[in-house]
Order: C-alpha cells, then structure tokens, then sequence
C-alpha cells in the first residue's frame, strides 16, 4: 500500500502534514523518477499550476525549487483547472506536469498531483517509485551547482491555448440557453466568462470571486444550494457548479434540482448512441454509481462497465484498455475521450448545454427515463481499515443484506482513499430499505473494529 499517494496525489493539511519541505522533496524525487529517461543533453521540462487557496504558492515555490534542483526546465503556468494543465502537458511536449491542489477539499487543505508526458495520472508503480526515493536513507540524486540547474519560465498564457482547445471541440455557438455557473472560488474562476462569451451562451456566475481563502466555500459541485436557489430566482435553463480544480461538473435542471454525474453521462452517452458514436454502446463508471443509471442503459440497450476501485484514473485506465469513449464518477468527473483523456468539468458543461441545443430538450426531460435509485452512505471511524475483510461478522451482515436486495439493490463496502474510516453505501427501492440495510452493516462494523467515542 502506499505510504503518501492517495487516490488522487499526496494531500494534505497545508503547511501541517504537507509541508513545504515534503513539497520540495516531491518537486525533487518526482521530477528526477518522471525524466530520468531523457538522453544527455536533452533539458527535460515540467510545467506546474495551482489552484486559488492561500497554500499554493508556498507549496509552488518549494516543489518548483526541488525540481531545479534536479536540472528540470518548469514553465509556470499559473492558476488554471487541473485538466487544463493535463491539456497542455500534451500540447507543449513536456515530460511531466504537476497540479497543487485539493479539488473539492475546503482551504486547508492541498495537494499535489503528478501526470506523466501523456497528460495521464500516475499508475501505482510510478507513485511507489517516487516513494522509494522520499523514504531512502541518504538522497543520491544529482546536485547540479552551476551548469545544468533548472530555470523557471512563466507560461500564463497557456490558460488561453486551454480554452481555445476546449471551445473548437464544439461544432456550434451555444446561444438560446440562460445558464448559471458555479466557479467554487476557484480555478476556473478566471476561466468562466471567457469561455461562455466566447462560446455566446447568456450567463451569470457565482462564487467566481476567489480571495484565496473562500475556494470550496458552500460553493461549487459539492455544494449546489446556492446554485439551485439561483437557477430558479433567474429562470434559467440550466446551472453547473465545479470544483476546485475544474475537473468535476455537477449540474442544476431548471426546477432547481440537482444533477449529478450519472444523469450527466446518462444524457451524454444516450445522445453519442443515438448518433451512432458512443463506442461498443457502453459507459464506464465506478462501483458507486447508482443501479438506476445501469438500469436506464439497459432500457435503451446500452452497457455499463464498473470499476472495482473508486476514482476517475481507474475509469480512464478502463476506457483506454477497451477502447471507450465515454466513463466518469457520479461525484461529476466526466471523460469524455473523444476530445481528452482526463475529466473535465469546463467541457462537460458545454457539451451538456449542446446536447439540450441540439435536442431542444429541457435537462428534465432529457432525464424523464432514469429513475434513481434511494441510496445511504455511513461513514465508520475504524482502528485500522485495511483489516476489514478479515472479520467474518462484517462478511456475514453484507451477505445477509445482498441475499435480501436480490439484485434489486446494492451494497457496497470499501476503505477510504485518505482517512481511517470504512464507508458503507447501500441501495434499495426506497430509501427506508437503503436506510436499514446501511445501519445494519454500519452497526456491525462499529462493534466489531469502530473506535469508541
């Protein structure tokens, strides 16, 4: 198991766990595991961007610091969305890019996320080899002291080459639909209204005003209140909330209800199918995703194709391996592999707002066909969660409740990717079924291994 990787780079609380100085040691180690394989002579080049909290710059200057260290030319791109910088690792040629970023997280919190010269995440292998290097004895890496450290070159304008990108993926203008967008307070907060004026679509945003210390805050894709209240008050089509980072997008029908990212790619992959371009009439989705989105599919003869392990990589890895092109997580990461190879939240969004252009469909009726099945999920506080499977009275309630659902439900146990705690998430016909069924387990759980309050 990894020590600092988590299922989306190495997080944690700013200038607590992650420090600057493991800041530089990620800048350094990384960089020299991601470009040790250029021939002699050949500068190998990096480019790093952040997201608006407070804690990106020191983390910046530290991981750009452990990268010169090691000979790296880094172009600095900024603040810009995480698949913004996933596009443009791609578009310029380089060996690597690096995203310091929490995502969805509150301000406290940062990350940094590593992606190879493909613009992909890291596989487990290569995280494990970074870790090797921070954890040995002595640092043997070469310390260049004159000729052959790297240089810093700002690279800001990369956030136009991103948009540009993203607004020629779209065969049309977006006009006749009144849209408000949710930034979060955060990376694409700058981004937003270029790109929908651009693209000619009437809007309004919120939340697109980020002071370094308000980014996630009761805002954006995991906070939609304000954006349903909005949609609503302006009689608006449609709303779209982001993340953090940009690289989720949640959605707001026209009634004010919230859309997650399995009614997303149910509109979006029921369009490509009906258009002959959803590849081998399948979505990718993770584990999580609701049985009402696997059974809408199979009313329209489509196929769903689940992850076992939760996160928008596995998904990717998934699409490349069998040649999809459409998977995401129903917490708004959508891939969308025609265009990129990451989630996208930016370009979600528009293609959403086409696909109702082009139908001439409201996002309600768009969805009249999925029903969604009530879901609960418990969070236990465990001594040690990667020992769970080894207790035969957890095993024996699951069983019990997958016998009693009789594929008409789910239940779904699994480790959290960053803290000390199982969480349990079950799904039923209704919701005081899923209810019962989740506290039964979750109640196992806690005698069993919980920590006592």
């Amino acid at each position: 198991m990894l020590k600092y990787f988590g299922t989306d780079g190495v997080r944690g609380v700013a200038n607590a766990s992650l420090t600057p100085e493991m800041a530089f040691k990620l800048g350094r180690d990384g960089g020299y595991v991601l470009t040790k394989d250029k021939k002699p002579g050949q500068r190998a080049k990096v480019l790093v961007s952040r997201d608006t909290r407070i804690s990106g710059q020191m983390l910046e200057y530290a991981l750009i610091s452990g990268l010169l260290s090691v000979g790296i030319e880094v172009l600095e791109v900024g603040v810009i969305t995480t698949p913004g910088l996933s596009y443009l690792v791609r578009a310029q040629g380089a060996d690597a890019g690096v995203q310091i970023s929490a995502s969805h997280n509150p301000v406290q919190d940062n990350g940094i996320k590593f992606f190879g010269s493909d613009g992909l995440k890291l596989s487990d292998a290569k995280e494990e080899e970074i870790e090797k290097l921070i954890d040995a004895p002595e640092d043997t890496l070469p310390r260049p002291s004159a000729e052959g450290l790297g240089t810093v070159t700002s690279y800001h304008e990369g956030a136009s080459k991103y948009l540009q990108f993203i607004e020629n993926t779209l065969p049309e203008q977006l006009d006749g639909i009144k849209v408000v967008v949710d930034g979060a307070n955060g990376a694409a907060s700058a981004l937003i209204s270029r790109l929908f004026a651009d693209m000619g679509v009437e809007f309004t945003t919120i939340a697109t005003h980020p002071n370094g210390l308000n980014i996630n805050d009761h805002v954006g894709a995991t906070h939609t209140k304000k954006l349903q209240e909005e949609v609503v008050k302006q009689g608006a089509q449609l709303g779209l909330a982001f993340d953090g980072d940009a690289d989720r997008c949640i959605a707001v029908d026209e009634n004010g209800n919230e859309v997650d990212g399995d009614h997303i790619m149910y509109v979006l992959g029921s369009y490509l199918a009906d258009h002959g371009r959803l590849k081998k009439d399948t979505i990718v989705t993770t584990v999580m995703s609701n049985l009402g989105f696997t059974k809408a599919l199979e009313r329209r003869g489509l196929k769903n194709v689940r992850t076992k392990q939760v996160g928008d990589r596995y998904v990717s890895e998934e699409m490349r391996a069998n040649g999809y092109n459409l998977g995401g997580e129903q917490s708004g990461h959508i891939i969308i592999s025609d265009y990129h190879n990451t989630g996208d939240g930016m370009l979600t969004g528009l293609h959403l707002l086409y696909v109702m252009k082009d139908t001439g469909k409201s996002l309600s009726e768009l969805l009249a066909d999925f029903k969604e099945y009530p879901q609960r999920l418990i969070n236990v506080p465990v001594r040690d969660k990667s020992s769970w499977k080894q207790y035969p009275a957890i095993a024996a309630a699951i069983e019990k409740v997958e016998q009693e659902v009789e594929g008409n439900g789910r239940i779904f146990v699994r480790p959290s990717g960053t803290q000390e705690l199982l969480r349990v998430m079950t799904e039923a016909p209704t919701q005081e079924l899923a209810d019962k069924y989740c506290q039964e387990v979750a109640d196992v759980i806690q005698e069993e291994m919980g920590i006592e309050e």
